[in-house]
């Protein structure tokens, strides 16, 4: 299975490159993202590819985009991608790329919670609360909340860690109105989402989505949604209160790095075993075939 670890596009300007996704201007109002074969884990990118990783991402998003478009507007356009790039560089869109709207991005990441995980549930062990939100005493680890929760985060610089922050805090950030809508377009996304996965044994922990502005100030949905690098997605039927059950995700690729004593989460990134990398691009595949009846296009 092909690789793409980095584009190397020059037939467009490039304009920055994340953690996974390299992003090039199409003209003055549109860029082509690729999603590359890149992992990071705990906000450290990885030294190996995880074949087709990026495809799947791709094709999972725009499974959701199309599912989720009557509630908010997003960032597609619809040009195909192999039509933006030079005959010879096809082959590193194909699949892996979208073309755009150009968007003001806000830089508050929309995390909605299903269910009390992670970093939710370490705040929920010291305060009783998450993010601020003060929730019933004696909940269990991976417990269903009473119903999903908002908790933003601000959006840090490459290597460096998301900051959850209140609710005030985005307001004051972005503005009352902004943030309100944000909030309940979010919640909207992830109950509908939630709902269709039940209905193929898959539950939404959590997600976090990424929204920006076009020039008439209306709200779109951008980068990525509903994926499992942007969501713990678990299978229904293994699912139980108190224990912290399987995640279609890079979960593997975690794990592992948990072993090693003599890695401090910081870059450089240590090797990955060939196993690692094929059981996590194995979990992705899967999660892409679970949730949207389809396998991964060629």
């Amino acid at each position: 299975m092909n690789s793409l670890y980095q584009s190397t596009l020059t037939s467009l300007p490039l304009l920055g490159r994340g953690k996974v996704r390299d992003n090039y201007a199409v003209g003055d109002d549109k860029i082509l993202i690729v999603t590359t074969d890149r992992l990071s884990a705990f906000d450290v990118v990885m030294n190996e590819p995880i074949p087709a990783k990026g495809k799947v991402l791709n094709q999972m998003s725009d499974f959701w985009f199309e599912k989720l478009g009557h509630i908010v507007p997003n960032h597609l356009t619809g040009v195909a991608p192999e039509s933006v790039v030079a005959p010879n560089e096809v082959a590193q869109v194909r699949g892996r790329a979208v073309v755009a709207k150009r968007l003001k991005p806000i830089l508050v990441e929309a995390v909605v919670r299903g269910y009390l995980i992670g970093s939710g549930w370490k705040d929920y062990q010291t305060t009783g609360a998450v993010c601020g939100i003060p929730l019933q005493a004696g909940l269990k680890l991976a417990a269903k909340l009473p119903q999903p929760i908002f908790t933003p985060a601000a959006k840090a610089d490459m290597g460096e860690h998301d900051e959850n922050i209140s609710f005030d805090d985005m307001v004051a950030r972005i503005g009352k109105e902004l943030a309100e809508k944000i909030r309940d377009v979010s919640i909207r996304l992830y109950q509908a989402a939630a709902d269709y996965a039940a209905t193929r044994g898959i539950l939404i922990a959590d997600t976090k989505f990424e929204f920006g502005l076009d020039d008439h100030g209306t709200l779109h949905l951008m980068d990525e949604v509903l994926t499992a690098d942007s969501s713990r997605f678990w299978p229904a039927d293994s699912y139980a209160e108190g224990i912290s059950p399987p995640s279609f995700d890079k979960q593997f690729v975690r794990d592992y790095l948990e072993t090693l004593s003599d890695w401090n989460k910081t870059a450089p990134a240590p090797a990955l075993p060939a196993d690692v990398i094929e059981k996590t691009g194995a979990k992705y595949r899967e999660a892409l075939q679970r949730l949207t009846g389809n396998e991964l296009k060629d």
